[in-house]
């Protein structure tokens, strides 16, 4: 005769404890985050210590982990599960590619993301001539060209300054985020063509979504509520 196996007490418990991790970007997102999860009565005070050398940061009462990461590998964590939720701006989600689910636009770190470079450059992306681009994005720009205005360019990786690049004679444009254009206007160039609009978005691991429902959207939801608030 078969007996049903019961899950012991430190199972449940172990079980109801599990941590959610959550991965932010570092510099202003993560501290904007952080203030914006505080008012839904999430808190981590280790973090605030601005001496600390700790990388992971926990609040055992709530069973929530923390940590910092550079911008560009908020989207690895999360996709390969040692993230749960993260925080990033969607142009590193495009540009990275990973297999995350997008659940909710923050709003946080409005700016967009477009084609910039002197105004001699307008025809050129008129008349859809072969032209260099210089981007920190070359997925995005990649993608921009050639699925949605059908122009060949050459792309030009670069990891600094790209608003250089038109002024050296390297690339007849960029293609960059562009938040106040101040930047743009100090060196004479302009946006040309405006690609998408940008903003920080909660992602999610795709198991983590189906193990830890419940809490998950929970937190997405009062997220939501926090922003309603602010509105």
């Amino acid at each position: 005769m078969k007996f049903p196996i019961r899950q012991t007490r430190m199972e449940v418990r172990t079980e109801d404890m599990k941590y959610i991790t959550i991965a932010l970007a570092k510099g202003r997102l993560a501290k904007q985050t952080l203030a914006l999860l505080e008012q839904t009565g999430i808190t981590c005070d280790e973090m605030k210590d601005k001496e600390t050398r700790k990388l992971i940061f926990v609040n055992e009462e709530l069973g929530l982990r923390f940590f910092l990461s550079k911008t560009s590998d908020v989207p690895t964590y999360v996709e390969y599960g040692a993230a749960d939720i993260g925080v990033v701006g969607s142009d590193t989600i495009m540009e990275e590619g990973r297999k995350v689910l997008e659940v909710l636009d923050l709003g946080l770190g409005q700016c967009d993301m477009c084609v910039a470079g002197p105004v001699s450059a307008k025809e050129l992306l008129k008349k859809n001539q072969v032209i260099r681009v210089a981007s920190k994005y070359p997925k995005i720009a990649k993608d921009y060209f050639y699925n949605k205005k059908h122009q060949t360019v050459e792309i030009i990786k670069l990891n600094g300054s790209v608003e250089l690049a038109p002024i050296v004679g390297l690339s007849e444009v960029i293609v960059d985020i562009v938040e106040t254009g101040s930047t743009l206007r100090a060196n004479g160039l302009e946006v040309l063509e405006k690609i998408c609009p940008l903003s920080a978005r909660v992602i999610v691991n795709e198991a983590s979504m189906k193990l830890q429902r419940e809490r998950i959207t929970k937190l997405v939801r009062d997220l939501k509520g926090a922003l309603e608030q602010n509105v």
